[in-house]
């Protein structure tokens, strides 16, 4: 089948959960490196390649940036230039590619710096393969996990009932199957690089990557692949510039004489949108001067106009759900996220759709607000435990407090994000122009990347700050050891900021506007999610 042709009777029919098993599978196995490799790799720089506390650290964390960065890149190019599937495939080999590179290092100590005389820093062909593989890992990873999610996503028709159900319930069960791939990494294939070597480790999670592309790659024939849109970006910079171009021309007072193409002549796979009354100023894009040819440089269609506003409108969203990385153990968050998962899904969402009428049980902005309430609690738990956990420290070094309870704040960190990040990337997919949505699904990601960019500079920021005012002229986090630092105010400023955070998301959430097709399809929103104040123009 064509990647340009659009979603027939037949194609819907391949859709649906039969086709998102080999998603499932993908998103399980490149987990369990992905995640392993994240979990392990500071220690890896550390004790092989040699690199000092702040280098090893801020290694890893420009690496989980970019990695989440990159997401853009290959939502962009699935949605423009390539379907979905072979977007995947391309830069899976790519992250294939940086899986081998580093495996190999790890295996030759030829390739690895010489602790005598490269203490901080590597140089020449040890330097070249190490930097390759890591931005191979990134340019893969990100490509992948840019693309995956939306093509799941894809196999539905959320234009009815049955479709937007199994789209609501597609993107709990892709977030299930990557936190038990994730479990598998941080457990057993972190045990192997603790307990065997280190390049058996990167070689596992080699393995399993190759199996899961291979897997998706044979899924081919259930796909559905909705047609490429033209570049979002051009179709973007259209509206901008042609509104600009238009500044000085007064709106029409009846909407309807704005332009907008005939229902025979669009193309079947475009979505049709009607005006709303945000952002007025774009409108003037739509605006057909009197003699003017009807050109894509001099017009532009309300439909055109109103894709950029919804991305507009999305962007204060991801902004609210900023998220500055803290140390975790990882395997706590993620069992509790599997397990309670299936409970929201089976339990919680056919028990809330009672209520509410919706597919979803919940909107997905009530959802990541949800998130980011418990992840206010996770703060304070968290400084609270680390009280404990430093007391306890200074009167008996020899017994440590228990891991149990440090179950406390990571298995409520868990549950807030198993709200937030599902929240998110259902409600960026389904939001989204039908162009847009392998772009708009990887916004969900990009909040996280933002969060590792600036983690360094935040706890920088703190630390000058607070050395200042404090009596031993020392930051929070600068004593030489764990016991001596401010951690838990750490913790409860960070609750503070997350209840500023969390007001201005509710701010955007109530300003939010949800989408409309004009086919009175839209869901049922509680009056702080916007919809007391949502005005479309009916037709």
């Amino acid at each position: 089948m064509s990647p340009n042709t659009s979603l027939s009777p037949l194609n819907k029919k391949k859709g649906g959960f039969r086709a998102c098993m080999f998603v499932f599978v993908l998103g399980t196995l490149e987990n369990v490196g992905f995640v392993a490799n994240m979990s392990f790799m500071v220690l890896y720089f550390r004790m092989v390649m040699h690199f000092n506390i702040s280098t090893a650290a801020n290694t890893i964390t420009n690496f989980l940036g970019s990695t989440f960065l990159l997401t853009i890149l290959g939502g962009f190019i699935s949605d423009t230039y390539l379907n979905r599937l072979y977007t995947c495939l391309i830069f899976g080999f790519l992250e294939i590619t940086g899986l081998l590179l580093v495996t190999v290092q790890a295996y030759s100590k030829s390739l690895q710096p010489n602790l005598s005389k490269e203490l901080t820093c590597i140089k020449g062909r040890k330097a070249f393969m190490f930097y390759t593989s890591l931005c191979l890992l990134a340019l893969g990873a990100g490509g992948v996990k840019g693309s995956i999610a939306a093509l799941g996503a894809d196999q539905f028709d959320h234009k009815d009932q049955k479709g937007a159900r199994g789209l609501a319930s597609y993107f709990n069960y892709y977030q299930f199957s990557a936190t038990i791939g994730s479990i598998i990494g941080v457990t057993a294939v972190v045990w192997v690089a603790m307990n065997k070597d280190w390049y058996w480790a990167f070689l596992i999670g080699l393995v399993t990557a190759f199996i899961g592309f291979v897997v998706l790659a044979l899924g081919k024939p259930f796909y559905c692949f909705p047609p490429l849109a033209n570049s979002p970006v051009i179709r973007i910079s259209q509206v901008i510039t042609t509104a600009i171009l238009n500044r000085n021309l007064s709106l029409p007072v009846n909407p309807d004489e704005l332009y907008e193409i005939d229902d025979k002549e669009r193309d079947p796979s475009e979505e049709k949108l009607l005006q709303t009354n945000q952002f007025r100023f774009l409108d003037k894009a739509a605006i057909l001067r009197d003699g003017t040819n009807i050109e894509p440089r001099k017009i532009c269609t309300i439909t055109q106009v109103e894709e950029v506003k919804i991305l507009i409108r999305m962007f204060p969203i991801i902004a609210s759900s900023l998220k500055i990385p803290t140390a975790s153990i990882p395997v706590i968050p993620l069992i509790f996220m599997s397990i309670l998962l299936p409970i929201y899904e089976f339990l919680i969402v056919p028990f809330a759709r009672k209520f509410t009428g919706l597919p979803t049980g919940i909107t997905q902005l009530q959802r990541v607000g949800i998130g980011l309430v418990l992840s206010i609690f996770s703060m304070g738990i968290a400084g609270l435990i680390e009280i404990k956990r430093r007391d306890r420290a200074l009167e008996n070094p020899a017994e440590p407090i228990s891991l149990f309870w440090l179950s406390f704040q990571y298995g409520v960190f868990g549950i807030a994000d198993m709200f937030a990040m599902v929240g998110l990337m259902e409600f960026f997919y389904k939001e989204a122009p039908s162009g847009m949505r392998s772009l708009s699904t990887s916004f969900a990601l990009l909040s996280l990347s933002f969060g590792y960019f600036l983690s360094t500079a935040f706890v920088n920021i703190i630390n000058a700050v607070t050395e200042k005012v404090t009596p031993s002229k020392r930051g929070w986090l600068q004593a030489p050891d764990l016991e001596h630092n401010k951690l838990y105010l750490f913790y409860w400023f960070l609750a503070i900021l997350s209840c500023l955070n969390f007001a201005n998301y509710l701010f955007w959430a109530s300003w939010y506007e949800y989408r409309s097709d004009g086919k009175g399809a839209e869901d049922k929103v509680p009056r702080w999610e916007g919809s007391s104040t949502h005005k479309t123009r009916k037709q």
